[in-house]
C-alpha cells in the first residue's frame, strides 16, 4: 500500500505543479473577472457531475469487481450522457452564466465519460492508469490552451473551456480503447440488478457528495451576489490553493477506498484507514507551514494586484483545510464501509453552517466573511466525521505518529523500487 501511495503522491505532486501553473496563467491572463467567471462554470460543471456521478463515480468503482464491466459501462455512458445534456439546460434557465451554456454541455459530457473509465481503473486496482489520467487532465489543458492563444491567435476566457472540451474528448476516447478492447461486445445487455445496485449505491453515495461540493461552493454563489464576479475571483485563488493541496492527500484516499472496497476484513480496512490518516496528518502540517511561511508579497508578484488579500485568505481557510484533507481519509473509509448515513449528516450539517454563515459574514466581511464561512463548515463537517470514527474504532494519538520501524520499511521499499 505504502509504494502505491507514493506513486499516487508522485503524480498528485505533478497535478499540483500544473494546477497552480494554470492559475498563475489564467489570473494573469483573463484577471479577477476572468477567473471569476472560469470559477463559477467549471463549478457549475462540477455540480452537473454529482448528478452523473450517480452510475459514473464510486458506483462504477464499487461495482466493477461485482458485476460484467459491460453492464456497468452501458449504464454509467447512458447516464453520463443524459445528465451532461439535462442539467446544464436546468442552470441556464436559471441565469447563472448562461451564455456559456455549450461549453458547459460539452464539459459536463466527456468529464462524465472520462470519468467513468478512471472510476473503473480504480475498481479494478489499476491505480497506475488513474493516475497517469489524472495527471494527463492538466498537462493536456495546458497544451490545449497554449495551441488555442499562440498557434490560433483566440484570446478571450472561452479558450479555458474550448481547451477543457478537447483535453477531456481526447482523454476519454483513449481510455475508452483501453477498457473496450479487453470487454466482450455481445455482453453489453441491460440487467435490472446492475441498474438497481448501482443506482442505490449511487445516489446515496453522490448525495453527500453534491451536498458536500455545496459546502466548498455555495461562497462562490452568494459572493458573485453580493460583491460582484471579480470578488469570486480573488476568493477562488484561496480555494484553488485548498484543492491543490487537496489533490495530493486525496491520493491517498483514493489508494484507500480502492483497498477498503477490496479488503477482506473491516479490521484490515481499519488499519488501512490509520495508516492513511498518521501519512496525511504529517503532510497538512508540511502544508500549513508554508502557508504561514510565503509573504503576502509572493502572492501579489505572482498573481497580480488584484490579488493582495491572498495570504490573508489562505490565514482563514487553513485550519479547515487541515480539518476536511485529515477527516477526507475516514470520509473514505466509510465510502468504502457502505456506512453512507454519517457522509450524509456531516455534509447536510456542514451546508446549514455554510448558509447561515454566508448570510451574515459576507454581507459584513465580503471575501473574509467567505472564508470564515466556509472554514467553520469544513471544521463542523470533520468534526463529526472523527466523532464517529472513534466511537466505533480504538484511536490514539500514536496512530499519527511514525515509527522508526515503518520510516526504515518505507526506506526499503524504495530502495527496491
Amino acid at each position: 500500500m505504502q509504494l502505491t501511495i507514493i506513486k499516487t503522491f508522485v503524480s498528485r505532486f505533478l497535478i499540483l505543479i500544473l494546477s497552480f501553473g494554470l492559475v498563475i496563467y489564467s489570473t494573469n491572463m483573463w484577471g479577477s473577472e476572468g477567473k471569476g467567471t472560469i470559477s463559477i462554470v467549471v463549478a457549475n460543471a462540477a455540480a452537473v457531475s454529482f448528478f452523473s456521478s450517480i452510475f459514473s463515480g464510486s458506483s462504477a468503482s464499487y461495482f466493477a469487481s461485482r458485476f460484467k464491466i459491460e453492464k456497468v459501462l452501458l449504464y454509467a455512458y447512458l447516464w453520463s450522457l443524459l445528465t451532461g445534456l439535462l442539467i446544464p439546460f436546468l442552470f441556464s434557465l436559471a441565469s447563472i452564466q448562461s451564455e456559456y451554456l455549450f461549453y458547459l454541455i460539452g464539459i459536463s459530457v466527456f468529464s462524465s465519460l472520462l470519468s467513468t473509465n478512471i472510476s473503473l481503473f480504480i475498481g479494478k486496482q489499476d491505480i497506475r492508469k488513474f493516475n497517469v489520467y489524472t495527471v494527463l487532465q492538466q498537462l493536456v489543458h495546458i497544451i490545449f490552451i497554449g495551441l488555442l492563444v499562440y498557434v490560433i491567435g483566440k484570446k478571450d476566457v472561452s479558450v479555458y473551456f474550448l481547451a477543457q472540451i478537447g483535453c477531456l474528448a481526447l482523454l476519454f476516447l483513449t481510455s475508452f480503447f483501453q477498457i473496450i478492447r479487453k470487454c466482450n461486445i455481445s455482453e453489453i445487455s441491460f440487467c435490472k440488478e446492475v441498474a438497481r445496485n448501482m443506482f442505490e449505491y449511487g445516489w446515496k453515495t453522490q448525495l453527500s457528495a453534491f451536498v458536500q461540493f455545496l459546502n466548498y461552493r455555495l461562497s462562490f454563489y452568494f459572493l458573485e451576489y453580493f460583491e460582484g464576479i471579480a470578488s469570486v475571483g480573488i476568493f477562488s485563488i484561496g480555494v484553488t490553493f485548498s484543492e491543490a493541496i487537496w489533490t495530493i492527500t486525496r491520493s491517498i484516499a483514493v489508494v484507500l477506498y480502492s483497498d477498503v472496497v477490496n479488503s477482506k476484513s473491516k479490521e484490515e480496512s481499519i488499519g488501512k484507514t490509520k495508516e492513511s490518516l498518521k501519512l496525511t496528518f504529517i503532510l497538512m502540517i508540511g502544508f500549513v507551514l508554508g502557508i504561514i511561511i510565503i509573504p503576502s508579497q509572493v502572492y501579489e508578484m505572482i498573481f497580480g494586484k488584484e490579488f493582495r488579500e491572498t495570504k490573508e485568505i489562505m490565514l482563514l481557510l487553513s485550519p479547515g483545510i487541515f480539518a476536511i484533507a485529515v477527516s477526507d481519509m475516514v470520509g473514505h473509509y466509510f465510502s468504502g464501509m457502505r456506512e453512507l448515513r454519517i457522509l450524509n449528516v456531516k455534509s447536510m450539517v456542514g451546508l446549514v453552517v455554510t448558509v447561515v454563515f454566508s448570510f451574515i459574514a459576507i454581507p459584513r466581511w465580503g471575501i473574509l466573511g467567505a472564508c470564515i464561512a466556509t472554514t467553520s463548515s469544513y471544521l463542523v463537517s470533520a468534526f463529526l466525521l472523527f466523532r464517529k470514527f472513534y466511537s466505533s474504532t480504538s484511536l490514539s494519538w500514536k496512530d499519527y505518529m511514525v515509527s522508526k520501524e515503518e520510516i526504515h520499511l518505507l526506506k526499503q521499499k524504495l530502495l527496491k523500487k
